[in-house]
């Protein structure tokens, strides 16, 4: 008689695509052709970004994100052909460096943009600053559109995992002030594969209680820490989340722009071992 086969996960289901406990660095870029401070060619950048994801894989690091965040005053959502077009040729030129799976982050909320270097690039993942729900930002109003990108991946990447921030940093939320609700309505209506938990801005701690709410509110998902790690709350935060994504803390000077500091990227990684 023939045993019943199990049935094969669901793509939502916690721990489904990257280890328990993961690290995840960022690979901030610098300002790219076409944005305001632009002063680098873009081979120029590409190859800063190959060589930090290279530090980060090879300290320990599962994973990275390659997100643009020189290119400040961010545009809503719509970004220009020429940031796509920079963005995938720089992502795919990280993959290639790592081999480890890399995500996408295209500031301030143009996740369509994202999918679509993830699926010229290779990239497996992507982050989306607000899928659903709508947020005051220095930006002005940004809503999610859960709706559009979620028939835009079904279309051009299927595979490609989402990970979508829950009350979002440097925003306001304007429809749902709950955190744990709101964290409730992005799993189950906007259909995020993780949700993401940070502090009010770039390299702000996270809070722990907050993590906890979500990770009570949405058993399905894994659960990411979004910013401010450090090596003394890295440990206590990977009691309670999935994975962090980790980036001030290893640049130089402990600036978020500044490169990558070597010792302070191994420092962290060796810390987070040796505290368990």
């Amino acid at each position: 008689m023939t045993k019943p086969q199990p049935k094969p996960a669901r793509r939502n289901e916690v721990e489904s695509w990257l280890p328990a406990r993961a690290l995840i660095g960022m690979v901030h870029l610098p300002p790219l052709p076409g944005s305001p401070r632009s002063a680098q060619s873009l081979e120029e950048i590409a190859q800063r970004a190959a060589a930090e994801a290279t530090l980060l894989a090879e300290a320990g690091f599962h994973a990275v994100i390659v997100e643009n965040y020189g290119d400040a005053p961010f545009h809503a959502d719509g970004v220009p052909p020429v940031t796509i077009a920079a963005m995938a040729v720089i992502t795919e030129r990280v993959r290639r460096a790592i081999g480890r799976p890399v995500g996408v982050n295209v500031l301030r909320n143009d996740a369509r943009a994202a999918l679509g270097i993830a699926a010229s690039s290779g990239a497996a993942f992507i982050r989306v600053n607000v899928l659903c729900g709508v947020y005051a930002t220095d930006q002005g109003i940004v809503s999610g559109r859960a709706d559009e990108v979620l028939r835009e991946r079904a279309r051009l990447c299927p595979d490609v995992r989402i990970a979508a921030d829950v009350h979002v940093k440097h925003a306001v939320p304007m429809s749902q002030p709950d955190i744990a609700l709101a964290a409730q309505d992005t799993a189950s209506r906007g259909l995020a594969d993780a949700l993401i938990v940070s502090g009010a801005a770039t390299g702000a701690p996270t809070k722990p209680d907050e993590v906890a709410i979500v990770k009570e509110a949405v058993r399905s998902r894994p659960i990411w820490v979004g910013s401010g790690v450090t090596p003394a709350t890295a440990t206590a935060l990977l009691r309670i989340a999935d994975a962090l994504i980790v980036g001030t803390c290893l640049k130089e000077g402990g600036r978020t722009e500044a490169p990558l500091d070597p010792q302070r990227v191994r420092g962290f990684v060796r810390q987070v071992r040796m505290r368990g």
